[in-house]
């Protein structure tokens, strides 16, 4: 009797557990996209080349695509084309695609987009601050925040973001 009582409390909590980590998940993921828990974005308000500043805050309402990236990083520079290219499909307002380069020059910066990504406009990570706060397992890390500025997805190294199985995750989310 005590077993059975046991053995329902575990698979109850074994359940629970379950439908609270797929609460957040989207039901087929590509390769390489991991779904996060939902907690909150950490901080994230940079400069970018132009000496704007964006904040994480002022984007609620709508996905987020957040990049870490680095021109030394060989995947980083065979991905960014693939961003480039989904960069114009979608509104801002549904889903901003925001680079985040750590730690280099603007000059290094600015001479690689010019060429493979002419339409963005990076934030510049100078002091690495706000990188290691988010904590990037490794370059390119891509997170997705929602709209409620919770971290909801996580892609970990490159991605053909121009895909159709990546492309068809972007309107997923938007949709959702």
């Amino acid at each position: 009797m005590r077993y059975r009582h046991t053995l329902k409390c575990v698979l109850a909590t074994l359940l629970m557990y379950a439908a609270s980590a797929t609460a957040f998940a989207l039901d087929r993921l590509p390769k390489g996209i991991l779904p996060l828990d939902g907690r909150d974005a950490p901080p994230l308000q940079l400069n970018n080349m132009d000496g704007d500043t964006w904040n994480l805050e002022a984007a609620r309402g709508r996905w987020v695509f957040v990049h870490f990236w680095a021109t030394w990083c060989g995947p980083c520079r065979e991905e960014m084309p693939t961003i480039q290219a989904i960069y114009p499909l979608f509104d801002s307002d549904e889903l901003e695609i925001v680079l985040i380069n750590t730690a280099e020059s603007e000059d290094t910066v600015f001479a690689f987009l010019a060429a493979v990504a002419p339409d963005i406009t990076p934030l510049m990570d100078n002091d690495g601050l706000v990188t290691e706060r988010w904590q990037p397992r490794g370059l390119p890390s891509t997170y997705f925040v929602d709209p409620q500025g919770k971290l909801r997805y996580l892609a970990l190294g490159g991605r053909p973001w121009d895909s159709p199985e990546y492309l068809d995750l972007l309107r997923r989310m938007i949709a959702e």
